[in-house]
């Protein structure tokens, strides 16, 4: 394609059906910007504008260089094919910008032909390798759910029974122990109790029994568990919606995702841990990713993307890429169990879960598929039957 001046492609390119080159290169996926020598952008589609968190206005306006950090691979990328004119392709390039957070790209640089005033212009074309990560992470996560599973469904039956023979005998040695003793049968009988509780959660990861799935208001379910935490352990926080009011239902369980946003929640509010701490809840319609869903040969779009942003320190890098693994916690009382439960939850509804982290900006990333019959009413949720596993 040659895009030639700095005007926007005209209407009516020959053999595109009456679709202008404008409309063709907005229906890409993938961001495409034209930069010239001046290192100010001359065309931007609509997935730079996404990808760059900004208008086209703006980012023709300013130097490419406002947009990504001091000495990007990008930048001298740009500045390699201006001075030599050949395509270059660098794959797995990190960029980093507080505007649009962490993204590893595939770059893609050509010179184009020049203007009619003899301006150099290169074509930048970024692909995202964000979603391929996406779907290997979440392989990984489901493959630590079921080690869990299968951890589980032995301590239940290898550990609660004996724990019970031990709970008893403690009780049956209090009766006669002596006043000064009977604290240590005492911490016998906690500490079973301790035990059993952790298998007890751990009993949720072997139900492998199918989701009852059906339409669901994600909004609604949002909603109601913004209400939860204001009026408990987020009172101290600003919490955000951000909805796209068009979305279509959740194909889920109610109960199942309020779970799994609770805990969501509830975890950013604990990193962030400040009077000025701000929780932003977003909702999105991302077209383009199918995975298969557990137990059948199905494959479903994964369009509906809902996020929960926090500005907290952010996730640590040693264990950025164990998160969603059992035991994995850096709260000195938790169990490591939650994010796991997480997980597990949203990959029974063959969704996927993904985390990006960095300073004052964790975002937890998740794709649902959709219902594809007609919208659930409005309704109050009823109250969830579980705990928070932390």
């Amino acid at each position: 394609m040659n895009v030639k001046t700095a005007a926007r492609p005209g209407k009516g390119w020959p053999g595109a059906g009456g679709a202008g080159p404008e409309s063709i290169l907005n229906a890409l996926p993938h961001p495409v910007l034209v930069v010239a020598a001046d290192g100010k952008c001359r065309y931007t589609n609509d997935a730079a504008q996404q990808f760059f968190q900004s208008s086209d206005a703006v980012l023709t306006r300013r130097p490419l260089s406002e947009f990504v950090p001091f000495g990007s691979p990008l930048l001298t990328l740009i500045d390699q094919v201006m001075d030599n004119a050949a395509s270059v392709n660098e794959y797995g390039v990190d960029l980093a910008s507080p505007r649009f957070g962490e993204k590893s790209v595939d770059i893609q640089v050509t010179p184009i032909s020049e203007t009619d005033e003899g301006e150099r212009q290169v074509l930048v074309i970024l692909q995202e390798r964000t979603m391929a990560h996406k779907m290997d992470r979440q392989l990984t996560h489901r493959g630590a759910a079921r080690s869990v599973v299968g951890m589980a469904a032995v301590l239940a039956h290898e550990i609660k029974n004996p724990l019970s023979g031990i709970r008893g005998a403690a009780q049956l040695l209090e009766l006669t122990a002596e006043p000064d003793e009977r604290t240590l049968t005492t911490l016998i009988c906690d500490e079973v109790d301790r035990i059993r509780q952790l298998v007890d959660r751990m009993e949720i990861f072997s139900d492998e029994r199918p989701v009852p799935r059906e339409a669901v208001n994600i909004h609604a379910v949002l909603g109601y568990v913004r209400q939860l935490a204001e009026k408990g352990f987020a009172r101290n926080l600003k919490i955000t919606e951000e909805y796209d009011p068009s979305l279509p239902p959740v194909l889920g369980d109610r109960n199942q995702l309020v779970q799994v946003f609770l805990n969501l929640v509830k975890n950013a509010a604990e990193a962030i841990g400040a009077q000025d701490g701000e929780i932003i809840l977003t909702t999105a319609y991302r077209p383009g990713v199918r995975i298969s869903v557990p137990g059948t040969k199905e494959r479903v779009g994964l369009p509906l993307e809902i996020c929960v942003i926090d500005n907290g320190p952010g996730v640590s890098e040693d264990i950025k890429a164990h998160l969603f693994d059992p035991f994995v916690t850096t709260k000195s009382s938790g169990t490591g169990l939650g994010l796991a439960l997480v997980a597990k939850i949203v990959g029974d509804h063959g969704g996927i879960i993904e985390c990006d982290s960095g300073p004052r900006r964790t975002v937890f990333r998740v794709l649902l598929p959709m219902h594809s019959g007609p919208a659930p009413e409005d309704k109050a949720a009823p109250a969830p039957q579980f705990e928070l596993n932390r």
